[in-house]
């Protein structure tokens, strides 16, 4: 059992946090802006429900439906 928290190296440590972080990322700036409707609910779910997919969606897509200032 020891040697396999001893054969995570830092390519690994990288991607776990990655697959943490991203989520979460996206997750606070859904959270934080203005949408339209149920658009919030909507992104925050997607991003929950397909993790780090979610988050590259809203990236991608969602970050263009927030209502600007």
């Amino acid at each position: 059992m020891t040697t396999l928290f001893l054969s995570i190296g830092i390519f690994e440590i990288f991607f776990i946090s990655l697959i943490l972080l991203f989520p979460t990322l996206a997750l606070i700036d859904i959270l934080k802006g203005k949408f339209d409707g149920n658009n919030k609910l909507i992104w925050a779910l997607v991003v929950v429900f397909t993790n780090i997919f979610g988050a590259i969606l809203y990236f991608l897509i969602g970050k263009n439906q927030k209502i600007q200032k």
